[in-house]
């Protein structure tokens, strides 16, 4: 039975965004995922033909989706629980880290690489995507739509400027201080409930 499985295709994804987090998008490479990953290069190379641009694309995409659908969960409790479960996702990141691995679609957004166009696009729609989320959400509950779109907007820019402050700082203190601000932003935001 062959020892390469999809779920050590899934695992080399997975390490591959957790490098990005931490070293960057031009320190990670193929080779140099293996060994992070301690994989075998051949058979990395054999679920990635595509070398370091499909490598990068496909860990972009798992990051994004995989933090679309915690974000999707929670905002079925409404706009504040999504932001708060944002914050947290990010907050435990950082400090399970050591602050040493922040977000990959912002590594691969803030770094120009060779044939980059593909990582590039799938870090332009993860980051769409959780925009689109969170304005639709918030238009659901009584935002108007140009305004929940700016909001969204707002929301990623900031928790995104905060991971690299955290980074810089060693400490958490900027996403909280940030994460009260959104807070207090929403909360005048959104309609208040109708008087019980």
């Amino acid at each position: 039975m062959s020892r390469q499985t999809p779920d050590h295709r899934q695992r080399l994804v997975a390490a591959a965004a957790d490098m990005l987090g931490r070293r960057g998008l031009n320190a990670t490479s193929v080779r140099e995922l293996a060994k992070y990953a301690n994989a075998p290069l051949g058979s990395t190379y054999h679920y990635f033909p595509g070398g370091k641009p499909q490598v990068v694309t496909e860990a972009v995409q798992f990051v994004g989706s995989s933090i679309y659908q915690i974000i999707k969960r929670e905002l079925a409790s409404g706009p504040l629980p999504g932001l708060r479960a944002f914050l947290a996702l990010w907050r435990d990141k950082l400090e399970n880290s050591a602050f040493a691995a922040g977000c990959p679609l912002l590594a691969v957004a803030a770094e120009e690489a060779e044939d980059g166009a593909r990582p590039l696009a799938a870090a332009a729609e993860a980051f769409t995507s959780w925009q689109r989320l969170l304005s639709e959400t918030l238009s659901a509950h009584g935002v108007a739509a140009a305004q929940a779109g700016s909001l969204a907007t707002l929301i990623v820019a900031a928790v995104e400027g905060a991971i690299v402050l955290c980074r810089a700082q060693r400490c958490a203190e900027p996403l909280l201080q940030v994460g009260a601000q959104l807070e207090v932003l929403l909360q005048a935001s959104l309609p208040a409930p109708p008087a019980g």
